[in-house]
């Protein structure tokens, strides 16, 4: 399905700044349905004077009007000329009479989206149209006529381009409130008007036992938070209803979100929405996953010492000893043991337990250095293409396996000469593709390596990442060796 911003460009008539403003207010579509106890639909011009839906939003608290999403879809002939009239005019425009939709009488409203700010002239960029159930009507509860009276007051600021708030924090936390989880209604002064049962309810579970209307909110607050303990900066600012943050509320072992919408006429502020849920379940998950972060860290850091210190004492035997074969297999266990922690100290540094290749193979051939400035051998190194992003159960037997081939190259492949080895990535949906070449004098036609190192590239190739590899020579110009792995393997991390 197209996203809302490839809807919006489609059309070819919005700005960047129009997109942005339609994802805040299609951010709050929840809000709006579920406040207005209705479907909310948002709508954008076409180039042929029609308008498509970008956006369908259906209440979580009534029945919904639309059993299909309506999304990419061009607005009905029965509701055209109410949203161009609302489109034209930056005026709301209301159905005359019940609309009749599948035989289910409704309501329309239409509201203009008016976008203002960054010291431009205001501009409608769409319309919002809600779609009200009249079969379901019933005689609305104080709640029900609350909420309705906020929503009037949401779509009266959408037309006047005071909503939505460009200044309000675009990337809530986990266990943002809802309106039904708990709304609160504030006059210009901070005082609560009307406070939803599930509102109180938190509240109550902070240790607050009256009722919340005809108090001051920041009076309450006040009176809850405990003495001499540090709380939300922020928290201030969201209960007097002037700002449109969120700020969490602690106490009795209690979390409460708050998130406050300040309600404006025409530039006059007028009172504030205050929404507020229980989440002290959620922080605990929160705080318990990033406990295990840090402790999964600090486990990959001390990994990652511990190889370095094997390594360490690998290479102070290969000095010592006095045969150049036992030597040679030390610095080799040495090198691998090197590779493998260079994939604990990346992850060691991040919350993911997903790498990014490009980076540790770019560590990973600085291992090799060693291996180029042996005695008469001049080697040069590059990697082209990408990796992408790999799980940590990957990186750690690709990295090996990489290091031994180029290894090989370096040591066989251009020993006593001067060449390059060049390592060349290709990463797509299917599959990851890497070729090691390298110009030295090749292999024997029809021959592999039957070493410790060959051996040990099949089984970290074929047996824990199900690829193949093959050995080929170039004639005239080395060995190059391709290493396939399917990416139903290593999943679909960043091409």
């Amino acid at each position: 399905m197209s996203t809302l911003s490839d809807l919006v460009y489609a059309q070819g008539r919005s700005s960047a700044a129009d997109v942005e403003w339609l994802h805040r207010l299609a951010g709050d579509g929840q809000l709006l349905a579920d406040l207005a106890f209705a479907d909310i639909v948002i709508w954008v011009p076409t180039e042929d004077d029609s308008f498509i839906a970008i956006a369908h939003t259906r209440p979580s608290g009534a029945a919904t009007l639309f059993y299909r999403d309506i999304v990419g879809d061009r607005v009905r002939p029965q509701w055209r000329t109410q949203v161009r009239d609302a489109f034209m005019s930056a005026r709301i425009v209301d159905s005359a009479s019940p609309d009749w939709f599948e035989e289910t009488p409704t309501r329309v409203r239409a509201v203009p989206i008016v976008r203002s700010g960054n010291g431009e002239a205001s501009q409608t960029i769409g319309v919002v149209t809600r779609h009200t159930n009249l079969g379901e009507a019933r005689i609305p509860s104080r709640q029900q006529t609350t909420f309705n009276e906020c929503a009037d007051d949401l779509f009266a600021m959408m037309a006047s381009g005071e909503f939505p708030d460009m200044t309000a924090p675009t990337s809530p936390r986990r266990g943002a409130p809802r309106a039904s989880d708990g709304l609160i209604r504030l006059d210009v002064d901070g005082m609560a008007t009307f406070a939803s049962p599930n509102a109180l309810s938190a509240f109550n579970r902070l240790g607050f036992e009256d009722e919340l209307e005809g108090e001051s909110l920041v009076e309450v607050v006040t009176s809850i938070l405990p003495v001499k303990r540090q709380f939300d900066e922020s928290l201030p600012v969201v209960v007097t209803g002037r700002a449109p943050w969120r700020a969490d509320l602690e106490s009795r072992g209690v979390t409460v979100s708050l998130r406050t919408i300040p309600l404006r006429d025409h530039g006059r502020r007028i009172g504030a929405l205050v929404l507020c849920r229980d989440v002290t379940e959620i922080r605990h998950q929160e705080q318990e996953l990033i406990t295990k972060d840090a402790t999964i860290r600090e486990i990959h850091h001390r990994v990652k010492n511990n190889l370095q210190t094997v390594a360490s004492l690998l290479r102070i035997q290969a000095r010592r000893s006095h045969s150049d074969e036992a030597r040679e297999a030390l610095t080799q266990a040495m090198r691998r043991v090197s590779a493998i922690a260079v994939v604990h100290d990346t992850l060691s540094e991040g919350l993911a337990q997903n790498v990014d290749f490009d980076d540790v193979f770019a560590r990973v051939l600085k291992l090799v250095a060693e291996v180029a400035a042996a005695p008469n051998t001049r080697a040069r190194t590059r990697s082209t293409g990408r990796f992408g992003t790999l799980p940590s159960e990957y990186a750690t037997p690709l990295a090996l396996a990489l290091t031994e081939l180029v290894t090989n190259a370096v040591e066989h492949g251009l020993a006593g000469q001067e060449g390059d080895v060049e390592i060349v990535a290709d990463r797509s949906d299917e599959r990851l593709e890497v070729r090691v070449r390298d110009t030295g004098s090749g292999l024997p036609e029809g021959q592999v390596g039957r070493g410790l190192g060959t051996q040990i590239v099949r089984t970290l190739i074929q047996g824990e990442l199900g690829g193949t590899i093959d050995w080929h020579t170039i004639m005239g110009s080395g060995t190059e060796v391709t290493i396939e792995i399917p990416m139903r393997y290593i999943g679909r991390g960043e091409a």
